[in-house]
């Protein structure tokens, strides 16, 4: 669900996010073998736009357990590839969700908002987890490092795809968070295409520096393999691309 500024400070919204800190604590430690690397490049404050890779649906998970204050999140309103059982987390914890295919507006001016005040925002560039490579950034994350001029932190995130199955081998899964140093802010000026073409340039060096914090396996459109590069090829049709153009035909 899309939350409000006022429920974002209400004293029920923290009590909520503090519960589910302590489940999600719990939930690495004894399911995972849980590294996070440069913990030491987390600024105090913001604003601060919190970029990673999305190849699994806990991924946003990954991010609550790796960073000390709460972060908020921009994200799909529909999670196709998540169990049943874990849909409610998104829920509880509250984010700004994103109606795949029909534009992300009103997530974007929600998130816009946080930055503005001074706060964090995870998103994932990609826009979905559909596939276990990097691909391509959708614009709304460039979108809003450029309205908002906040820094950006690039985090990789790996071994969460081994999870369910290093737990049905009887094994915890190696799960790596790898924070990296900020940086931005972007600018970028003009209208219509000529500044798409730059929120696209700027979406590129977000995914080349997540890219550096991933193994070279998963880089995809971002590794200096041409065969990783040439293997990742098709990854990067948004699955949600078709129903936006039925919707504006």
């Amino acid at each position: 669900m899309s939350i409000s500024q006022s429920d974002l400070r209400s004293p029920g919204r923290r009590a909520i996010r503090r519960v589910l800190q302590l489940i999600i604590r719990s939930a690495f430690r004894f399911l995972t073998r849980l590294e996070i690397v440069g913990a030491e490049n987390i600024p105090e404050n913001g604003p601060l736009l919190v970029v990673a890779n999305h190849f699994h649906f806990a991924d946003p998970i990954a991010l609550i357990r790796a960073f000390p204050k709460p972060l908020e999140f921009v994200g799909g309103a529909q999670m196709p590839f998540a169990p049943r059982i874990v849909r409610a987390l998104p829920k509880l914890w509250g984010y700004h969700a994103v109606h795949r295919g029909t534009g992300a507006r009103d997530a974007l001016r929600g998130a816009e908002d946080v930055l503005n005040a001074g706060g964090t925002v995870g998103i994932f560039p990609e826009g979905g987890s559909w596939a276990t490579v990097l691909r391509p950034a959708r614009p709304g994350t460039a979108f809003l490092a450029v309205r908002t001029g906040a820094r950006i932190l690039p985090v990789g995130i790996d071994g969460l795809v081994d999870l369910f199955p290093a737990l049905f081998r009887g094994r915890r899964a190696r799960v790596r968070v790898c924070i990296g140093e900020t940086f931005g802010p972007f600018e970028a000026s003009g209208r219509g295409r000529e500044r798409r073409v730059q929120l696209d340039e700027i979406g590129e060096t977000i995914m080349k520096r997540i890219a550096l914090f991933i193994p070279p396996e998963r880089q995809g459109y971002y590794s200096t393999d041409a065969r990783v590069r040439a293997a990742a090829k098709g990854t990067e049709v948004y699955p949600w691309a078709r129903r936006r153009d039925e919707q504006e035909s």
